[in-house]
């Protein structure tokens, strides 16, 4: 079955830097969609940033230009590079995919889009 195991979370200072992993399994990486998506107290599930099958990438707003996605197939690994973070970033960060591959149209951005999920690991900025 699908497993997802995220890692690399913890607490750092703010201007730091820190890097998720994402240890996937149980389904084919080169034909889904993958994301991070993140979710802080009180507050709904955030898209951070995503890889089309293409490996085209998008990101949101608030961490353009800080934040970068990439993946290893050969590891079967996701990643998600954290520069530059901010308090605002502090939350549970979730890797996700999305497989079978949503259709073209899909918004890969948004939470609901994926069908896999971690446990999630917690990213604290003070």
């Amino acid at each position: 079955h699908v497993q997802l195991v995220e890692s690399g979370g913890g607490s750092v200072q703010a201007g730091e830097s820190r890097r998720l992993s994402c240890v996937t399994s149980g389904y084919t990486s080169t034909t889904s969609c993958v994301a991070w998506v993140r979710q802080a107290p009180g507050k709904e599930r955030e898209g951070v940033a995503s890889m089309w099958i293409d490996g085209s990438t998008s990101y949101a707003n608030s961490v353009k230009g800080r934040f970068t996605i990439s993946k290893d197939n050969a590891k079967n690994t996701l990643y998600l590079q954290m520069n530059s973070l901010k308090p605002d970033d502090t939350a549970t960060y979730y890797c996700a995919a999305a497989w079978p591959a949503p259709p073209y149209w899909a918004n890969v951005m948004a939470a609901g889009t994926y069908n896999h999920w971690g446990q999630g690991t917690q990213v604290t900025v003070s």
